[in-house]
């Protein structure tokens, strides 16, 4: 069974393009029953949402964000959760937006105390 992401925080490795996710970003997650979601805020976003279904190690799931220039964003992505040899997670992702154009792949791992 794989392990939950219920309760878990993750943040991205590597900053993506200005204006989006990047390192100071924390997504806290939330699973029960195959449906995840969760809630990500820091560096150019005020406030996320992100919802969708788990099966096995892949994620599916809508996002939307609200950035500090008041703009809003919408897209779509698939992950896979991967555990890594010190027992944290990570999810290696493919997205798009769709309420602008582009689209990438991205990596996040689970957060600990000492990282927050």
């Amino acid at each position: 069974m794989p392990r939950s992401l219920d309760g878990l925080v993750l943040a991205p490795v590597a900053d993506q393009a200005p204006g989006q996710v990047g390192t100071r970003t924390r997504f806290t997650y939330h699973e029960k029953n195959g449906v995840i979601w969760a809630e990500y805020a820091g560096g150019d976003v005020v406030r996320g949402h992100l919802v969708g279904t788990r099966a096995g190690d892949r994620l599916d799931f809508r996002y939307v964000q609200l950035k500090h220039d008041g703009t809003t964003s919408s897209g779509h992505c698939v992950s896979t959760v991967v555990e890594l040899p010190d027992g944290r997670l990570r999810l290696q992702e493919t997205w798009e937006w769709e309420s602008q154009p582009g689209n990438g792949t991205s990596v996040v791992e689970q957060v600990t105390e000492h990282d927050s």
